[in-house]
């Protein structure tokens, strides 16, 4: 994933925030806090998550399928494994 390594310091702050609001779901947890406030920390997770997703597959569209100069074997190896990736992440 070379296309991640010119935006490393962006995702990996990205990912330690991400970490960061899991934290904040175990000690609302451990701290029995209502129910409702542990669910908005939790959907703040998953919003957290699929903006991370997001900008790592457009990453990969850009840097795999679209870029110019990739061999049409090469582009064709790469669609079908973000199509792959996809189907996980939509089950």
């Amino acid at each position: 994933m070379a296309h991640v390594t010119t935006n490393k310091d962006k995702i990996v702050a990205r990912v330690r925030r991400i970490a960061g609001q899991v934290a904040a779901v175990e000690r609302s947890v451990l701290a029995d806090a209502e129910c409702a406030d542990t669910l908005h920390l939790v959907a703040a997770v998953r919003g957290a998550v699929a903006g991370l997703m997001d900008e790592l597959v457009e990453d990969h569209l850009h840097a795999h399928v679209a870029a110019a100069g990739v061999t049409d074997a090469e582009r064709a190896a790469a669609a079908a494994e973000l199509a792959k990736l996809l189907r996980r992440h939509f089950r």
